[in-house]
């Protein structure tokens, strides 16, 4: 394949040509639909160049201003997919027919069809799949869009905006005309067409305008539609009383289909979702299922205001609109359930798949500098990493600061086209502050480290805390200036409580956490007034996306894991813990030494087992070891085999030592009836039963047979199953038989199925793998089902890891399959190579022989080639 070209974010240039209307007319004839698309246009700024217009849909016809062009009036190249037309006027109506097979759309993306319905999906760049156009973000217009087709076999007629307009044609045809009275970019253009039903419900703005709601399935479906109608009426309740923003269109739809590539997009008035995001009953979805439900109806519906009403310039700028996104639907979900859950949970998921991320070959600053295919940067760094900046702001700038900010960011830029710089002007124009050095975030990759120290002068009644940050380097950038990090600390007394805080040079005592400014590579801030040695409370609720080194005692550690007043430090103790015992263990098995012990880990454990005013939820969290790919990031030359090797023992030790705590724990919160007010408990029996599991005793597979035949919801079914998929037992094979029978006609159940499978630390995993691929409702098409059984095995590092390269061969082999028909599928699974440099010479070669075998392909997409050509640009 020739090298794909490289896109700069430093040669942006506004578009040579303006929009300012488009009329679409798509007419439905099975198998192809014909598209007319009519543009008024305009050349904008006085530029001289000729119309370039982006486009790969077959083309029918050109009309400029009512001639019809021919070539070579008009140039098309099929590589570079664009549409030249030469000496245009100043002002002009296009008008452009091209021809689509949906059905022969295996990409998902453009407009394809699914279960005999069709589905557009144009972020980024899909829209040139369907007519030649101006198919940037900063391109904005306002869409007219009619749709046409026979009645019987496409009832629902669905596009942007409000329907203005619907009648037949003749006798089977009808049509619906939508107009969206806002501009907006191709990528929000969204249409759907096919048999569907709809949950309907209504809506008052704070401003009084009635809402049409609707969340259109398949009719099979709808009685899994009413948690996504209830979520969708709370987030738009909840972003009307947190940033006054009402929602401005007559009637808003969400869409569910089973083949889509991400979890769902935003388009405005017409969302449109994987099924995994909308569908929820309480025997089909797990309470994560419906706690992310939630999340994303509310992240999606959050987008009309960050996304939609105010987008983004050009792809770099991705962030700007999707970290903005994600913290706001991180702040929903927050005061939607605790507050405390979800922030330990978005840093353990911050922590395990975006620092690794950050590390490795493909890491970018949260606003890229270049890419070869935009799709391979909807990435953790831009969504997570970049809500995590976001959060930054609110926690420099305070709740009500960063409100003004967001006020005057929509008062500024409404209806615009922006940049990441543009928001953060516009933070510290509202609030009078300089955020020039916080925008190194935006601009330097990598992972940030703040080394600190503490020191305490009894006499003088100080306490010094010295901090030094520093950033490794990351491909393209080896030196790295100072950011600017919010640190947020507090001192603890002997007696448990927070100590008030007053820096040196000031007169009065402050709060009892402090945020400090860090922008210096080396800094020390005093606190003056500290009567008795304290403990250092540090990063309070991970107020930076960093990674902190403190030298705590262990007995420190367990002090704060029994009582910090700040739920995520307190947590985090218990990390801290788990993760020294498990590196030196790791260290210990590899010099053949005998293992440490966990003798303050195991108290600190059992401490928290016995206190019943912690919340189960949160208890959870604090009973649970580092994620393995956490673990993975802070060894060199690993073995794969041998973390995982030691975080089991690990589990097992502590399984055993308190069987009594864990015992006591599950029968205390186990319940025959379903309530969803009670999905901490569930949480935590769920883990007690996977503890007890380790055992070598029959009773807790026993107990998890039990759970399993008996529970009247998804989460203690797949909690059983969790529990047992590591033992080799006739429990564990009879139950999944059973529930896949039980449940063979669930798409999305079946996703948990293939998950549990590929995610068995059993040695016989891969051949399970291989025959899970033969069960009828698995589809490699599919890329929900791909991402359950082929992507859950890249996530089980003793299986996938294994010594042999077997692992690796299969994986490579799936994503030379799936590229063939899914780029953007592949290009997320080929990812699982990207950390090969981190492990053992060995593993290191298979590893690379594969990604060499990859990229010699024939007919290598774009998207894996830029994976895998990063992956190999630098020697191991």
């Amino acid at each position: 394949m020739a090298t794909p070209q490289i896109k700069y974010r430093k040669d942006y240039r506004a578009p040579a040509f303006q929009v300012d209307r488009i009329d679409l007319t798509f007419d439905i004839h099975e198998p192809l639909v014909t598209v007319r698309s009519r543009l008024v246009m305009r050349r904008n700024g006085g530029s001289s160049a000729n119309l370039v217009l982006d486009g790969s849909a077959v083309l029918k016809a050109v009309v400029l201003d009512g001639e019809r062009l021919a070539e070579p009036r008009y140039a098309l190249d099929l590589e570079a997919e664009t549409l030249t037309i030469d000496d245009v006027p100043d002002g002009f109506i296009l008008e452009i027919e091209t021809e689509i097979d949906a059905a022969a759309n295996t990409s998902l993306m453009g407009l394809y069809a699914s279960g005999g319905n069709l589905f557009t999906q144009c972020e980024p760049e899909g829209f040139r799949k369907i007519t030649y156009y101006l198919d940037r973000p900063d391109s904005m217009s306002k869409f007219t869009t009619t749709l046409i087709a026979d009645k019987q076999a496409y009832p629902v007629l669905l596009s942007n905006g409000n329907k203005v307009g619907e009648g037949m044609l003749d006798k089977k045809r009808h049509w619906v005309k939508w107009v969206d009275p806002y501009k907006k970019p191709a990528y929000l253009f969204a249409l759907v067409a096919g048999r569907l039903s709809a949950l309907r419900d209504r809506f008052t703005t704070a401003g009084g305008r009635d809402v049409k709601l609707e969340v259109w399935t398949e009719a099979s479906d709808q009685d899994k539609v009413a948690h996504a109608m209830a979520s969708l009426k709370r987030a738009m309740k909840w972003d009307e009383e947190r940033f006054g923003l009402e929602y401005d269109l007559d009637t808003y739809m969400i869409v569910a289909v089973g083949d889509f590539n991400m979890g769902a997009m935003e388009n405005k008035g017409l969302n449109i979702f994987n099924t995994k995001y909308v569908l929820a009953r309480q025997d089909t979805a797990t309470d994560f299922d419906f706690e992310a439900v939630e999340g994303v109806i509310g992240h999606e519906y959050f987008h009309n205001w960050t996304g939609n009403r105010v987008t983004c310039r050009d792809w770099f700028q991705l962030s700007l609109k999707e970290g903005l996104t994600v913290f706001r639907d991180q702040e929903f979900t927050a005061d939607m359930t605790s507050r405390a859950v979800k922030r330990v949970e978005d840093v353990q998921s911050l922590r395990a798949m975006q620092f690794p991320e950050d590390a490795g070959p493909t890491a970018h600053p949260i606003r890229p500098d270049s890419y070869i295919e935009m799709n391979n940067f909807y990435t953790m760094t831009v969504y997570e990493k970049g809500a995590e900046v976001v959060r930054m702001y609110q926690t420099l700038l305070g709740r009500d600061g960063f409100r003004k900010g967001m006020d005057l960011y929509f008062r500024r830029h409404d209806g615009q086209a922006v940049t990441c710089d543009d928001f953060r002007n516009a933070m510290a124009d509202a609030n009078g502050v300089d955020l020039t050095q916080f925008g190194l975030w935006y601009s330097q990759a990598g992972t940030p480290l703040l080394s600190v120290s503490g020191e305490y002068d009894a006499v003088a009644q100080r306490y010094t805390l010295a901090v030094k940050q520093s950033c490794p380097a990351t491909p393209d950038q080896s030196e790295k200036q100072p950011f600017h990090i919010p640190f947020a600390v507090g001192l603890v007394g002997a007696d448990g409580d927070d100590l008030p805080l007053t820096l040196d040079g000031e007169t009065v005592p402050g709060p009892t956490t402090r945020v400090l400014d860090v922008t210096l590579a080396e800094q020390r801030f005093v606190f003056t007034g500290v009567a008795t040695q304290p403990v250092p409370s540090l990063l309070r609720d991970y107020s930076a996306p960093v990674r902190l080194d403190f030298a705590w005692h262990d007995e420190e550690l367990a002090f704060l894991m029994a009582g910090d007043s700040d739920p995520f430090a307190r947590w985090e103790a218990g990390q801290t813990l788990a993760r020294r015992v498990l590196v030196a263990r790791v260290a210990d098995d590899a010099a053949n030494r005998p293992w440490q012990g966990v003798g303050v880990l195991t108290d600190c454990f059992a401490a928290v087992l016995a206190d019943h005013a912690i919340d189960p939820a949160f208890k959870a969290l604090m009973l649970s070891l580092p994620h393995e790919a956490e673990l993975l990031e802070l060894l060199d030359a690993v073995d794969p085999a041998r973390l995982t090797r030691v975080r089991e023992r690990l589990l097992s030790e502590l399984a055993q030592t308190l069987r009594g705590a864990w015992h006591e724990t599950f029968d205390l919160n186990r319940g025959h009836e379903y309530r969803p007010q009670d999905a901490g408990r569930r949480s935590l029996k769920n883990l007690a039963l996977s503890m007890l599991a380790r055992l070598p005793d029959d009773w807790p597979l026993d107990a998890a047979r039990e759970q399993f035949e008996e529970a009247n919801n998804m989460t203690d079914q797949v909690g059983a199953l969790e529990a047992v998929k590591h033992r080799d037992s006739e429990v564990r094979t009879d139950c999944l038989v059973d529930f896949a029978e039980r449940w063979g006609e669930e798409p999305l159940v079946m996703d948990k199925y293939f998950a549990l499978i590929a995610t068995s630390r059993l040695t016989c995993t891969l051949d399970h793998v291989k025959a899970a691929m033969e069960h009828p409702a698995f589809s490699i098409k599919n890329p929900n089902k791909a991402r359950a059984l082929i992507g859950g095995f890249t996530r089980n590092l003793a299986v996938f890891h294994a010594e042999d390269g077997s692992g690796y061969v299969f994986v490579a082999d799936r994503v030379l399959e799936i590229d063939a028909f899914n780029p953007q599928v592949a290009s997320r699974l080929v990812q699982a190579f990207n950390r090969w440099k981190k492990l053992e010479p060995g593993r290191r070669a298979l590893m690379r022989s594969q990604l060499e075998r990859i990229l010699t392909a024939p007919g290598l997409s774009r998207d894996v080639y830029e994976i895998v050509s990063k992956n190999l640009a630098e020697p191991a």
